[in-house]
């Protein structure tokens, strides 16, 4: 009997794409989440507490894989740093993780966290995988419904994003927590590269809406870095084959 996969954020949607190509693969799941549902065949969730540290070791029993997924908008550095020390005193093997493209690059608080949780994952010293991915369309949709609901949408000059495919980048991750780790291996982004005018504009006609359009400079480091596409892999990574015009198909009526 094979020791069960430790998924944390099994239930979100990077989660729920990934945990069933792992029980495709004939694996045994452990999900962690703060509200967990009920457990069913092959699939056990258990209620841990990351950014209090609570639950934690009794959650890693018999457990060789973590993969680590779980992330809000604040103190994923802190939730990580709890779950290595946790892991550290546990049998696991191997660490496999979701970071975003540009985290060591981009100044801004959410991405800090992401470099922060990287760098707990590398000073535990566990085996470890890292992999960098672009924002999701599910995320670039949920942004772009948002904005178009203003009289006036803003449209940061510069932000450009590549979006990709949720999908994609489980598979990818599915790979590689079966396989061996590898360290930081290869970014994935999505095929096209759009500024935010481009993604808002495309959003409003598939909804049939139409809405006026004001552009605007993004300040301070912040804004320099994205202008200067440091939140995009444009060479050296690889790259998904679903666009955001097929996502925006299938989601938008």
């Amino acid at each position: 009997m094979t020791s069960p996969i430790l998924v944390t954020g099994g239930t979100g949607t990077l989660g729920s794409h990934v945990v069933p190509l792992l029980r495709e693969a004939g694996r045994d799941v452990r999900i962690l989440s703060r509200h967990p549902k009920e457990s069913s065949p092959g699939i056990e969730h258990v209620s841990v507490d990351l950014l209090k540290g609570e639950g934690i070791e009794p959650a890693l029993k018999d457990v060789e894989i973590l993969l680590h997924l779980a992330g809000g908008p604040k103190g994923d550095d802190k939730a990580t740093a709890h779950l290595m020390a946790a892991a550290k005193n546990s049998g696991v093997k191997h660490v496999v993780y979701i970071s975003v493209i540009g985290a060591d690059r981009v100044p801004v608080a959410w991405l800090k966290q992401q470099h922060g949780a990287e760098q707990a994952i590398i000073d535990s010293g566990l085996p470890w995988t890292i992999l960098r991915a672009a924002q999701f369309n599910d995320l670039i949709l949920t942004v772009v419904e948002k904005m178009t609901k203003m009289p006036v949408v803003p449209c940061p000059g510069g932000l450009r994003f590549q979006p990709v495919d949720s999908r994609e980048v489980a598979a990818r991750l599915a790979d590689l927590t079966l396989g061996t780790p590898q360290g930081m291996v290869r970014a994935l982004a999505g095929p096209k590269v759009y500024g935010m005018r481009e993604l808002a504009t495309s959003y409003l006609q598939a909804r049939g809406k139409k809405r006026p359009m004001m552009g605007m400079r993004m300040p301070g480091k912040a804004g320099k870095a994205y202008r200067a596409g440091e939140n995009l892999a444009l060479e050296g990574n690889d790259v998904g084959k679903r666009t955001w015009e097929e996502f925006l198909a299938e989601r938008v009526s």
